[in-house]
């Protein structure tokens, strides 16, 4: 009997309509850690170089945290993995809500898909029954009425679906959950599309057996007292305004982009226009908190707008405001609340989407597209309600909407033009984090292998809370004490910073858990699995995530080592940095291809004929 995880994966074949089922080993979910590590492992093995990420060959999967699903804080998160149709590397997404956790409910630690269905279909796993039924009922409607719909036709089930974005395959589309919780990095939503899958339905029983439950209950209890506690500082601002909170202090601090990452907040985006649309103001039009699996922060909330006809909405995360707001130097916080539920129901990624408007008001400024382009709508700054309509067109690829409907880079190349206004990394719309706050960011963006991503891992950013001091993120971790300045101290810290965040992604565990306080990990992995789990150990399992999620960028043919982003969002050199950290990681400093003599250290023996 295994402790702490399922033991079983499910891979689904669409084309014969197949369920099949495969043991998983406890040595394999040590090493990998559950996540997008267990999903590295298991794609690496199962699909075939080089394959058409939106054709028959490709497979991805859904993939919860070896802690997801129990009550460890902060735990509930699960990831979507597979090769991405927007930048051709390794592809990933997290997602909260409650989805995650009902994967192992359902008895598997990953649900993998191969194949394409002959019609519209979806994957019911409900009380241990496995089915693909037809979906033309829901094909066509958004993520909220799929949602809605298949609730009702089988009760109290999780699901996870595309909207019309995914239907038509847009690569910016996403794969939605709980209404407004989406996996919407890396393009998924597309894969679903293209296979002609609606949606899971899952509900499941199945209770994990732990090796010490009153021990994870206890540490639990206490990390949440402590942040039940908290009556001021960053802890607080989560709990009460969500991540809407940074709003106002990242724009002030220069980390939010501004005007396409053109402007800046002094001369586009000042006081009086920030003021309209801070957290306080925001969080006027709450109804309710609303949290993921386990999260005693809820940092979340259903909100009520009657000025946008919203009954009820998901609050706007601090990445969607920015790529709706100054992005565009929108100040109307209406207009963000429109945005941000028509791109909740759609199913599309509101970074690269609102980067995406920003990109075709940049354009337009310049001559590049005109009304009669655009369908006569009136693409200049600031201007919500001709943002409303355009993210209308982009999600059902009307007119201008099927030129920008793949990202900011496709648009580029279908215009013949505008490239200078694509802000991405090798397709993907960059994040609302600036490199130009946080240094380091220019090489995550550039150079991990699924790039264009703030949640892969960044020292600087990463360093603003309790991994300051030492042992004040988890029991025996610290970095070194010159981690700011460049040279070997750095390179160290930030290689044990990539490893570290590669093990808390694969684990289940929240971006912000980073930011709060100290955490309980070690404590929390012995109680789930009963292994003794050193921070060397979790540093090495990291190091074989990240390793092996290069390799399969570099099998894909992608050379990630040359990668450059658009020069206005950096102002910084962050490719001199990078072959210290591979120097540190074991790579090829040169290329970034991980060694052989690390890929065997490793275990991962398997990936170097592809490599050499």
């Amino acid at each position: 009997m295994v402790t702490g995880f399922c033991g079983k994966i499910l891979i689904v074949d669409l084309s014969n309509e197949s369920f099949d089922e495969e043991n998983l080993s406890e040595e394999v979910m040590r090493q990998y850690l559950g996540g997008y590590g267990l999903a590295a492992k298991l794609l690496y093995g199962k699909m075939a170089a080089k394959v058409d990420p939106l054709g028959p060959d490709a497979i991805f999967g859904f993939f919860p945290g070896l802690l997801t699903s129990t009550v460890a804080p902060l735990s509930g998160r699960y990831m979507v993995a597979g090769k991405s149709p927007l930048t051709g590397t390794w592809g990933d997404s997290n997602s909260g809500g409650t989805f995650g956790p009902e994967i192992k409910k359902c008895g598997y630690d990953a649900i993998l898909i191969k194949g394409v269905a002959s019609s519209p279909k979806y994957i019911a796993i409900i009380d241990g029954d496995k089915q693909l039924l037809d979906a033309s009922d829901v094909w066509g409607l958004d993520a909220v009425e799929t949602e809605n719909k298949l609730v009702e036709k089988h009760g109290n089930v999780k699901t996870a679906s595309i909207g019309p974005a995914g239907e038509k395959i847009s690569l910016i589309s996403g794969i939605v959950c709980d209404k407004g919780r989406i996996a919407a990095r890396s393009g998924f939503g597309a894969v679903m599309g293209s296979k002609k899958l609606k949606a899971l339905v899952l509900k499941g029983s199945n209770k994990l057996e732990l090796a010490d439950s009153s021990t994870l209950v206890s540490k639990t209890k206490e990390y949440n007292e402590d942040i039940n506690a908290a009556t001021g500082g960053a802890i607080f601002m989560w709990k009460t305004q969500g991540t809407s909170w940074m709003n106002f202090i990242s724009t002030q601090s220069g980390d939010t982009p501004v005007k396409n990452w053109g402007g800046t907040a002094a001369a586009d985006y000042p006081p009086d226009k920030l003021s309209k649309i801070t957290g306080e103001q925001v969080n006027k039009y709450k109804q309710k908190d609303y949290g993921c699996f386990s999260c005693a922060v809820q940092c979340g909330a259903i909100m009520k707008v009657p000025e946008a006809g919203l009954e009820e909405t998901h609050l706007p995360e601090y990445e969607t405001c920015a790529a709706f707001l100054q992005m565009s130097l929108n100040d109307d916080l209406i207009s963000l609340f429109k945005l941000n539920d028509i791109a909740n129901r759609g199913g599309i990624d509101t970074i690269s989407v609102g980067s995406t408007i920003a990109f075709a008001i940049e354009c337009f400024e310049n001559g590049l597209i005109n009304k009669d382009d655009t369908g006569g709508l009136e693409l200049t700054w600031g201007n919500s309600e001709a943002m409303i309509e355009l993210l209308k067109k982009i999600i059902n690829r009307e007119g201008i909407g099927d030129v920008l409907a793949d990202g900011v880079k496709k648009a580029a190349e279908k215009l013949g033009k505008g490239s200078e206004y694509a802000m991405h990394s090798l397709g993907q719309e960059l994040p609302m984090h600036s490199p130009k706050a946080y240094k380091s960011l220019g090489m995550t963006y550039a150079f991990d292998p699924t790039p264009g991503r703030h949640t892969a891992a960044s020292i600087d950013l990463m360093m603003t809370g309790p991994l300051q001091k030492a042992n004040g993120f988890i029991e025996g971790f610290s970095v070194p004490r010159k981690f700011k300045r460049a040279g070997d101290e750095r390179n160290e810290a930030i290689k044990s910073i990539v490893c570290l965040k590669q093990a808390t992604n694969s684990l289940g565990l929240c971006e912000f858990i980073f930011f709060y306080q100290k955490y309980p990990l070690l404590e929390a992995i012995k109680s789930v699995s009963g292994w003794d789990v050193s921070v060397e150990e979790l540093i090495k399992s990291g190091q074989r995530i990240q390793s092996l999620r290069q390799a399969f960028t570099i099998r894909e043919g992608v050379e990630i080592a040359k990668n450059e982003i658009p020069e206005r969002s950096v102002g910084i050199d962050y490719q001199e940095e990078y072959k210290g950290y591979c120097e540190k990681m074991g790579w090829n400093p040169d290329n970034g291809y991980p060694l052989k003599d690390t890929l065997s250290e490793l275990g991962l023996d398997f990936a170097i004929k592809d490599l050499y």
